[in-house]
């Protein structure tokens, strides 16, 4: 499959079995372990959720798109010109590493609001990779997206 345009990608071994890994993102209860801090449900194909940050007070609709278990996640979330594709791709490199891939694309916008959403998903996603490999491998919360939300966002809120 050829990568799509305005691209951004962050990728990670976690030394975790696929499966592990996999319900990270699907399951709620974890993904909050690391991530966001409220979901109105499980990610499952067809569906349409919330994932919500309560310290920005920041909520945002998540479409699923696509689900084959313990190797891709696709979702649109946002809405409007915020709105945006995200695939998770799942590689499992033995029983205990799994190798992460997360792309988000489909960003709308001139070439500089491009080039913003590009650097600032690639960030984003960094830091939701590295607090994932924290919580997975080692039971610590990093906390890091709670830190890691654009100034120029919260300004707006």
């Amino acid at each position: 499959m050829k990568e799509p345009v305005n691209l951004a990608k962050s990728e990670l071994g976690i030394r975790k079995p696929v499966k592990e890994v996999f319900e990270a993102f699907v399951n709620p209860s974890i993904t909050t372990k690391f991530w966001y801090t409220h979901s109105t449900g499980k990610l499952e194909e067809g569906t349409t959720i919330e994932w919500k940050w309560e310290m920005y007070n920041l909520v945002i609709p998540v479409t699923v798109i696509e689900i084959v278990e313990n190797q891709k996640i696709l979702i649109e979330w946002g809405e409007g010109i915020h709105k945006s594709t995200v695939v998770w791709e799942f590689n499992s490199v033995n029983d205990n590493l799994t190798f992460l891939t997360i792309k988000n694309y489909n960003f709308q916008g001139n070439d500089d609001e491009l080039l913003n959403q590009i650097k600032d998903s690639t960030k984003g996603f960094t830091f939701v990779l590295s607090g994932l490999k924290a919580w997975l491998e080692h039971k610590i919360q990093l906390r890091l997206v709670d830190d890691a939300f654009p100034k120029e966002l919260m300004e707006k809120q």
